[in-house]
């Protein structure tokens, strides 16, 4: 089994020197339930999408660009998304990619609050788990088809399943509590206020978010549509 971790989110080299980068992370996440070759593509520094018959299936990472930018690969990434659909790829989303695939796919994803740092208590097959988080968009409109399968007192929409090869999280199961906390000290008053870093950092440092929070049922998704012996 290939997937391919798309990654389109910035790696800032004065922050994050000594850090993986986010696509890394991905695969390293995954990788904890579901045995399978991962390959990252870095969008961001300007590697193309891949052919969609590249990989068995894909993983799209968070952003710190919205939906609503006007990106030169946004527009690209809408296109190839139809295409995987199309194909019948089977796609994993989170945070970024949650809100991409549903906006591509008939619904809607929008900037609606503040920004959301840290620690959050979510409801997942009627049990409460708690994630790390970082985004102040959301998705607004369900796309047709889709089943809202996680929610939060804040994120009505924090997962979804859809009725063809697609799944996708708004928190970030890939976030190691270190690996944020570490990035928001060295980056303090720059990407966040002092304050708020402060509040964040504190959140992370107390995180108790189990390392391999939702694998299995991303693991369980690939699996479902695809053979574990597939190359």
């Amino acid at each position: 089994m290939k997937i391919g971790v798309i990654d389109l989110c910035i790696w800032l080299e004065e922050y994050q020197h000594d850090q993986a980068k986010f696509g890394e992370l991905l695969a390293e996440w995954a990788g904890r339930d579901l045995k399978a070759d991962y390959a990252v593509i870095y969008v961001r520094e300007g590697e193309p999408l891949p052919d969609v018959a590249a990989f068995d299936g894909y993983i799209l990472s968070g952003s710190e660009l919205g939906v609503y930018d006007d990106a030169d690969w946004m527009q690209p990434l809408r296109d190839w998304l139809i295409k995987a659909k199309e194909a019948g790829k089977p796609l994993f989303g989170i945070c970024f990619g949650h809100q991409i695939m549903a906006d591509v796919f008939g619904g809607k994803a929008e900037k609606v609050g503040p920004e959301e740092i840290g620690v959050r208590a979510f409801e997942i097959d009627g049990q409460t788990v708690t994630g790390h988080v970082w985004h102040q968009d959301q998705v607004t409109k369900v796309p047709p088809g889709a089943e809202v399968i996680g929610k939060a007192d804040y994120c009505p929409v924090a997962a979804l399943a859809y009725d063809f090869p697609a799944m996708s999280v708004q928190f970030h199961p890939e976030y190691a509590p270190d690996y944020v906390s570490t990035f928001l000290k060295r980056s303090k008053g720059e990407v966040l206020s002092d304050d708020d870093t402060d509040k964040a950092v504190a959140q992370f440092d107390a995180s108790d978010v189990e390392a391999d929070l939702f694998a299995k049922q991303a693991g369980d998704f690939f699996r479902a549509h695809l053979s574990e012996g597939a190359s």
